[in-house]
């Protein structure tokens, strides 16, 4: 669960008794799983059985054997459960003839019909069922009592469309809890209702279900829907589709292949009451132009503390920590992208190693950094850039005793600035006269992120200590409200949605599970209002927020993949949006202000 990757091995009772197709010459079974469009095939990278799926996996649960595609040669279906869909995946073993049944791929396979009963079963006095020979029951239930305790033998059916049975059991109905007068008769062959005539065959149809081997439509899968025994029925018949349909509505998910080799996507269609959606669904991201790129970048420090983003940029330059000793920062200008040279270029020489960084919001030149010497510096960046190292600061601000976590800017007035510290103190600077104005008070243990409120007039954090605490600063140096923060005590991220009324915090569960959690900032006591699980990984997700769409943004370092959702003030509160996945792990992920998008294009972030 939370992986993406699906591994298929032959189990033998002989030496070696795991392998894999693609490393063994002599495996009967090369097979390939088909999903999404995406296929491993024999003649690609081994193993020829692993496939990768596009999302995360929830759940798993494998096909029965009747339901299979023989004359397509399929030997195995699974379906896969991720946040929004279930989706088959298919393996199929290729043959030079596919119109035809191949007997050594698919031996006769356990039946539907059972050997015994449970009164029998508990009197010892088990029954057999016949064996099967070409694939019809050569008898009935034996009626000759066998030894006490044998051995049970459920009969085994064929797999050959032209040979299945097509005697079925019903379980009896619990007396007193079955209906009065059902006003419909079953037989062997189908359910007829006697008011409407239809058939389960009718109903199925209409269910917008379709076995993968059937076309898209629902409506075109009627042939294989209704012969109950061709071989593309598929699970379309199977007794689980009545509960399936009662979870998902009468029209929701169809199977389509497609293309030749393509494996197969999953096709959601409106259903008669569809939930709530994002107006931002559709979003999608891209990667600019290589021509807006910074490339041949050296020497980048990929070690910064988890409560640090890694790097910043305002609408002019980024800064990026570098690896080399004295706590080095590269000063770029955005206006001039490219290559850089491979020569050194000019840095800030912090004088100790980096743990946090950020642009001042009102002057796009000056720059705070946070040391691991417990000091912040400010640094003050020429016009056009830098042109030589920068080796003596605006400013340093000495407080703190121990090494600073992270720094943050006020929203509204110029010359504050904030800070936690290993310490477990929240000290708000003012820059202009370089002296410390408060020191915040309360947290236990390390805290691992804080944010100010959109208008000012407060600071949240969240630590170590599983608490969220709400300052108002003007007022006290004790926090006003505390609230439970995550589980976990990996690490935490919070910031302010909807207009600064809620709180969204990222954390870990007690299982390592990434989740998003909101809060009413008025009722953090309360607990969060809505707790929505992401995946399984071990870094903590960066939440950025945007608050004209109110679209929340959420990757980690060393991920791949940006979950999009839109937060809402009303149930269900996370709208999911389409995500943006890059083909390399992110090392730091930060966002330009907006003055920096194309509005023409319908930029938003």
């Amino acid at each position: 669960q939370g992986e993406n990757l699906l591994y298929c091995f032959e189990v033998a009772p002989t030496q070696p008794a795991l392998t894999q197709g693609k490393q063994v010459p002599s495996h009967p079974f090369l097979t390939r799983g088909a999903h999404h469009g995406l296929a491993t095939h024999p003649t690609a990278c081994p193993p020829v059985t692993q496939c990768r799926t596009e999302g995360s996996t929830r759940g798993l649960a494998a096909v029965p054997r009747l339901a299979l595609d023989v004359m397509a040669c399929e030997v195995l279906r699974v379906l896969q459960l991720t946040d929004t869909a279930l989706i088959p995946v298919s393996y199929l073993v290729p043959r030079k003839s596919v119109q035809e049944f191949h007997e050594d791929l698919f031996p006769s396979c356990t039946g539907m019909l059972p050997a015994t009963d449970a009164q029998g079963w508990w009197a010892g006095n088990s029954e057999q069922v016949s064996v099967i020979r070409g694939g019809v029951l050569a008898g009935g239930i034996a009626t000759a009592p066998c030894p006490p305790l044998c051995s049970m033998q459920v009969a085994r059916v064929s797999l050959h469309p032209a040979r299945r049975p097509t005697e079925t059991f019903t379980s009896p109905i619990i007396a007193g809890t079955g209906p009065t007068d059902t006003g419909h008769t079953d037989t062997d062959t189908g359910h007829i209702d006697t008011d409407t005539g239809h058939t389960d065959a009718d109903q199925s149809e209409a269910s917008g279900y379709s076995s993968p081997s059937s076309l898209a439509s629902p409506g075109s899968a009627a042939t294989s829907l209704s012969a109950s025994t061709g071989p593309s029925s598929g699970f379309a018949s199977s007794p689980s589709q009545k509960s399936l349909q009662s979870i998902l509505g009468e029209e929701t998910v169809g199977w389509a292949r497609g293309p030749p080799l393509g494996g197969f996507r999953a096709l959601t269609h409106p259903s008669p009451a569809p939930g709530p959606s994002s107006r931002f669904r559709h979003a999608q991201g891209r990667v600019l132009h290589r021509d807006c790129h910074l490339t041949n970048l050296r020497g980048l420090s990929l070690t910064t503390p988890g409560e640090c983003d890694g790097f910043c940029a305002n609408r002019q330059r980024v800064a990026l920590p570098l690896l080399s000793a004295g706590g080095q920062i590269a000063v770029l200008e955005l206006s001039k992208p490219g290559r850089l040279p491979d020569a050194a270029v000019p840095t800030i020489q912090n004088g100790a190693a980096v743990a946090d960084l950020a642009w001042d919001p009102f002057d796009a030149r000056r720059l705070a950094v946070a040391g691991e010497d417990a000091r912040i510096r400010l640094w003050r960046i020429p016009e056009g850039g830098l042109q030589e190292t920068l080796q003596e600061p605006e400013a340093v601000l000495r407080g703190h005793t121990e090494k600073i976590y992270s720094i943050r800017f006020h929203p509204m007035a110029s010359d504050l600035l904030v800070s936690s510290s290993y310490d477990m103190t929240v000290r708000i600077w003012e820059l202009s006269t370089g002296r410390e104005v408060l020191c915040l008070q309360g947290h236990t243990d390390q805290i691992f992120s804080m944010a100010w409120s959109p208008d000012g007039k407060k600071l949240a954090t969240v630590s170590k200590d599983g608490r969220i605490r709400l300052y108002e600063p003007r007022r006290s140096s004790q926090p006003q409200q505390e609230g439970p923060g995550p589980e976990g005590g990996r690490g935490a991220r919070l910031l302010w949605v909807c207009g600064g009324d809620y709180l969204l915090v990222s954390g870990f569960d007690s299982r390592s599970e990434r989740r998003i959690l909101l809060y009413r900032s008025q009722a953090l006591p309360e607990g969060p209002l809505s707790v929505l699980g992401l995946d399984v990984a071990p870094s903590t997700l960066l939440p950025f927020y945007d608050e004209d769409t109110s679209i929340v943004f959420l990757t980690g370092k060393g991920d791949t993949r940006v979950f999009l959702y839109e937060v809402t003030p009303e149930p269900p509160y996370f709208l999911e949006c389409n995500s943006f996945t890059s083909n390399e792990p992110h090392k730091g992920f930060v966002f330009l202000p907006k003055t920096a998008c194309d509005v023409r294009e319908v930029e938003f972030a």
